[in-house]
């Protein structure tokens, strides 16, 4: 099992920026990649970025340019630099890790989620 906790979420005026954190715990050595999913009121829970063990990332369009994801030195760790924010970008935001098991097998864990509000 693995616990994820977020911080960093809050208002912020839109072209703002904001820093999410997410710190994994548990069993973290089964983690294979991780990400940051956003789900606005009315709407579905969407995938924003994820980054993978190696490095490799892979962000939606509507995010490229101004946000960034990356790890933390202390394995399990990930962060979302969010920058130029819209009001678009409100929602809650929810960080996820992956074990890949194998192709046809993964589990996906989340965290409770912490809330982003960009005013205009």
């Amino acid at each position: 099992q693995v616990q994820l906790v977020e911080s960093g979420g809050g208002l912020v005026q839109a072209g703002g920026s904001l820093r999410l954190s997410c710190a994994a715990s548990g069993s973290i050595f089964s983690i294979d990649a991780m990400g940051w999913y956003r789900q606005a009121p009315g709407k579905q829970r969407e995938l924003v970025a994820d980054i993978t063990n190696s490095g490799r990332t892979n962000y939606k369009d509507f995010v490229k340019g101004r946000f960034t994801i990356s790890r933390g030195n202390a394995k399990g760790t990930v962060y979302l630099q969010m920058n130029s924010l819209k009001p678009e970008d409100s929602g809650y935001y929810c960080c996820n890790a992956q074990n890949r098991v194998s192709p046809d097998e993964e589990y996906d864990y989340w965290g409770q989620g912490t809330q982003v509000t960009v005013s205009s």
